[in-house]
């Protein structure tokens, strides 16, 4: 008898009990046609000289793929690695009641464009628009869906067919080979590329403006650093040249720090403000960055720039939905009312001194019974502060095989996420959320005996 003639038909494989349970759960519909996924991978093992599995066997692997279908893809996660806006971890978590606000938006309806007291229709970002300003002390605002969109818009709307003059040593990758001069030129902007890696000196700007520059743009050097042998002006006297011959000024910030990072014993980075005090036009920042808010961009500045901005049709394309704008108002108010450091996840994170994270990675051991205490960096992340760092204390653990229980704490729910240092397996408390603790720990003592039994004994 052929192989294949061996493999059950649909039906068959429907009528066994455990398929019953799973059409309870899952809809006829979903798993007939994951019965006959898992029929056609059997016909292909086949080929490879694979033996049909029994029927029972078969229903198992409906129901595995059928869970794993059903499973999140973003799945929440611990994060001990130290590093604070941790990109590929979706960098800033967000305050309890940021997430309220998002919640409460997304459950039911709400005023995203409706005005209560008149009863018509409004602009979505009026309410936000409005902390903007206050916060900033700016003429106008527009939030969109991301700091490379904020960029793309200002210049798709400011510097079509235009020349826009850059430095050389602006011309970043942002991350995800994502690279300034592509955004430019998607934008139908031209690039007028400036001075050398190393030097940039206002001459050079002087210079483009001469040969029919048109606008400026400014890229803040976010994710990397380039010393010895180098200068390049002030933004302030860009600004000023710029504007002597009629240009105006557009400053990609990129962090979108609104706090003097350098009172927290880390090196000093731009801030919204400092820019809009040198004059720049229109500036754009990141709020998932150091702003420590939801994923979206900002774009700030002069009413002459904003309001043809918001009038683009690319502003709808790229327009905040109510959860953002919900999270974001939340995010600001923290700012206006001077809970900062206190309220965003974030800035907790940064401003903790070393004597509390010490008593923290103290209490894990305790809880444990197991580990040391040793010194450690955390780092700052998200593209934001390069070569910057925190001292910290972290718990490690000494075992064989790092790679292996780094691997089993990635299976858990929530995933635990370590670093390796000096032959250890190690946990930063810094970027533990303090309400983590008891599921962290609970985790750690599960899958250290999961480990040892495997591995060590």
């Amino acid at each position: 008898m052929s192989d294949f003639s061996r493999i059950p038909s649909v039906e068959q494989v429907l009528l066994q009990e455990g398929s019953q349970n799973l059409v309870t759960n899952f809809g006829r519909s979903l798993v007939v046609d994951e019965i006959r996924i898992t029929l056609e991978s059997i016909r292909q093992g086949i080929v490879r000289g694979e033996p049909v599995p029994e029927i029972a066997k078969i229903v198992e692997k409906t129901r595995k793929s059928l869970e794993d279908l059903e499973k999140n893809s973003l799945i929440p996660v611990i994060n001990a690695t130290g590093v604070i806006l941790h990109t590929n971890l979706g960098r800033a978590p967000l305050s309890h009641s940021v997430a309220s606000a998002v919640v409460a938006g997304l459950t039911s309806y709400s005023t995203v464009e409706m005005n209560l007291v008149t009863g018509t229709r409004q602009n979505r970002n009026t309410g936000l628009e409005g902390l903007i300003k206050r916060l900033l002390n700016v003429e106008a605002s527009l939030a969109v869906n991301n700091n490379a969109a904020a960029v793309f818009l200002s210049l798709r709307t400011m510097a079509y067919k235009k020349k826009v003059i850059i430095a050389r040593n602006q011309l970043v990758e942002i991350g995800g080979g994502f690279r300034i001069p592509d955004i430019l030129q998607q934008s139908g902007a031209r690039l007028m590329e400036i001075g050398t890696t190393n030097q940039i000196r206002l001459d050079d700007y002087r210079r483009a403006i001469d040969e029919g520059g048109s606008i400026v743009l400014h890229v803040h050097q976010a994710n990397f650093k380039i010393t010895g042998y180098t200068s390049e002006p002030e933004l302030k006297d860009i600004v000023k040249l710029a504007h002597s011959n009629g240009l105006p000024v557009i400053d990609d910030l990129g962090s979108g720090a609104l706090l003097d990072t350098s009172i927290f014993g880390l090196g000093h980075e731009p801030t919204v403000q400092e820019s809009l005090a040198d004059g720049v036009d229109v500036i754009c920042f990141s709020c998932d960055k150091l702003l420590g808010g939801p994923q979206a961009g900002i774009i700030a500045g002069k009413s002459e720039y904003l309001s043809k901005i918001k009038k683009h049709p690319l502003a709808r394309v790229l327009r905040t939905d109510k959860s953002l704008i919900a999270g974001l108002e939340v995010t600001l108010l923290h700012y206006l009312k001077g809970k900062v450091e206190s309220d965003i996840p974030i800035w907790q994170m940064i401003s903790t001194p070393l004597d509390e994270i010490r008593r923290r990675a103290e209490f894990w051991k305790a809880r444990l019974g197991d580990g040391a205490i040793i010194d450690g960096q955390s780092t700052v992340g998200g593209g934001s502060l390069p070569d910057e760092i925190l001292p910290t204390q972290l718990l490690a653990l000494a075992v064989k095989k790092t790679d292996a229980l780094a691997s089993l704490l990635r299976t858990e729910t929530p995933a635990i996420i370590s670093r390796i240092q000096d032959g250890m397996i190690c946990f930063d408390p810094r970027t533990v959320l303090p309400e983590q603790d008891d599921v962290f720990i609970e985790i750690i003592t599960r899958v250290l005996s999961k480990y040892r039994e495997k591995y060590e004994n």
